[in-house]
């Protein structure tokens, strides 16, 4: 089952390069557009709120209502996708969600600046070279903004991706074969140990939910690491708690999630300067 995480730059093609991936390996295409309302739902967040998030133009109150919600959920809703198989996840942190999963590829379509503009100048019919240009710089630092806020990550930073392809240099039909062989390689087969990867992140992202929506472990005076297996159902934590009883209820909260048989709880009391 095909999964395919995909990152692009407005105007570098990216959207046709995922259709025609779609189409040559009978795949559905998913981006941050189409799951808006459900994650609205899940973060009990408006969907016109989210949706100015993912597009990296919200007002200071909803960057400081929206940034940890959508974190959470959107890596949730990326593993629950990854782990049905058949997809393009285009966009929404999807790359780096799912960068430790074997079987993932994760792509990132660029083009020159010039080459962006014209296609962004074709496709909104204007004739206004500059307006175009400023469209696509306000995008590109808007998803740059997002990604760091998200998951403090450099979205044009090539290690993030198993490919980037240049839509300048490579015709959309070569990119979409590109990726298909990569894809078909020995190097990217789904195995036993991949999903069992990819079960261990989506078990580590409902982890991370639970602790940020109880209100007794939402203090910034915890700050938690968590290594999930979902094999064994067993969970550590490491990193700080301001206090002995928030370090007992990032572990009872965990105990209580689903798919969690024991925790290791290796987070350490904070030292203060009484």
């Amino acid at each position: 089952m095909p999964v395919i995480a995909m990152t692009r730059e407005m105007g570098s093609l990216g959207k046709d390069v995922a259709l025609g991936l779609a189409e040559a390996l009978d795949l559905q295409v998913v981006h941050h557009e189409v799951v808006e309302r459900d994650l609205a739902d899940r973060a009990h967040l408006k969907e016109s709120v989210v949706h100015r998030f993912l597009e990296g133009d919200p007002g200071m109150l909803e960057r400081w209502q929206v940034r940890g919600r959508v974190a959470l959920y959107t890596a949730e809703e990326v593993c629950e996708l990854a782990t049905r198989g058949n997809v393009v996840i285009r966009g929404w942190g999807a790359t780096h969600v799912l960068r430790p999963v074997p079987h993932v590829v994760c792509v990132r379509v660029c083009a020159p600046l010039e080459l962006r503009t014209r296609v962004l100048m074709q496709r909104l019919g204007i004739d206004d070279e500059a307006i175009a240009r400023r469209e696509i710089e306000r995008n590109d630092a808007a998803h740059a903004r997002t990604m760091l806020q998200l998951f403090s990550a450099d979205w044009q930073d090539p290690v993030h991706y198993d490919l980037v392809l240049n839509t300048e240099r490579v015709p959309t039909q070569e990119c979409v074969g590109q990726i298909r062989r990569l894809g078909e390689s020995s190097a990217f087969q789904e195995t036993e140990a991949s999903r069992e990867v990819l079960a261990d992140v989506r078990l580590s992202a409902y982890v991370r939910t639970a602790l940020r929506e109880c209100p007794e472990t939402q203090s910034s005076g915890l700050i938690v690491d968590v290594a999930a297996s979902a094999r064994s159902g067993r969970v550590t934590l490491r990193g700080f708690a301001a206090s002995e009883e928030l370090r007992l209820a990032a572990e009872r909260v965990v105990s209580g999630v689903s798919g969690v048989t024991a925790v290791t709880n290796q987070v350490l009391r904070m030292r203060t300067n009484d």
